[in-house]
């Protein structure tokens, strides 16, 4: 039943945060336009927005934000694979930056073979986990503690870097999209990203596929300034076909 679909929608959207419109088809066995017609409903009581190709949570004043630990526990060996490759672009002596996300940081364990890397970072948990393997010299970039994402954040963030030669910048995001790009709940947080981005050093993408085509409160980059997309398994031809027109390697493997 309609009421009955539409309670569901809102079940699976609270604990997913986004959904594909082809997802919920396959999910509910009805047409696209049965989910838009539910989906214009659900967008009218402010429990939802439309982006590109799905919906997202509707993000409320009052809600607290997202807990770090729940992210993290969510494709957990999507994301190691990720690290893992992104690791392999890291050469012996590199100046890299790892952001803070639930990716990124699983690429601590993938990089201890390497010698003489100094990693540059925000994130607590970076911090943490490379003093604990004892292996690399760390540059933490201080400022004010935002706990959702367990990273600093503010002007000291935007000064320390501007200190620094960074050579590899490994990026995350909540939401990534042709139309929006690389896209982050927090304002700060997105302040420092475009800072990273203005830098004369590779900028490579992080995001598991269950990020495409969702929009998060504000837009960092556009996929085309990339120098390159580490996703655990190809996405969508659309993002395949915009990648090889600007120049972005896409890597999966």
């Amino acid at each position: 039943m309609k009421i009955n679909r539409i309670q569901k929608i809102r079940e699976l959207l609270e604990d997913t945060h986004s959904i594909s419109i082809n997802t919920l088809c396959e999910t509910f066995n009805v047409s696209k336009y049965t989910i838009r017609r539910d989906i214009n409903e659900l967008e009218q009581t402010g429990f939802l927005k439309k982006v590109y190709g799905g919906i997202v949570l509707q993000e409320r004043e009052h809600q607290s934000p997202e807990p770090f630990s729940l992210r993290e526990s969510r494709n957990v060996q999507a994301k190691k694979k990720i690290a893992r490759i992104a690791a392999s672009l890291v050469k012996d002596g590199d100046i890299i930056y790892i952001d803070s996300g639930t990716t990124t940081m699983h690429m601590l364990p993938f990089l201890v073979k390497h010698q003489h890397l100094t990693i540059v970072t925000a994130s607590v948990y970076v911090i943490n986990a490379a003093a604990a393997l004892n292996k690399f010299n760390i540059i933490a970039t201080g400022g004010t503690l935002y706990v959702p994402s367990m990273a600093f954040v503010g002007p000291t963030v935007l000064n320390c870097l501007k200190d620094y030669n960074i050579s590899k910048a490994f990026m995350a995001s909540t939401g990534v999209s042709i139309e929006h790009g690389a896209t982050n709940a927090s304002p700060l947080e997105s302040e420092i990203k475009r800072s990273l981005m203005g830098k004369a050093a590779q900028k490579f993408l992080l995001a598991d596929t269950s990020k495409l085509d969702v929009a998060s409160l504000m837009s960092y980059c556009e996929l085309k300034d990339l120098d390159g997309v580490i996703m655990e398994k190809n996405p969508p031809s659309r993002y395949i076909d915009y990648f090889e027109q600007n120049n972005v390697s896409m890597l999966t493997k």
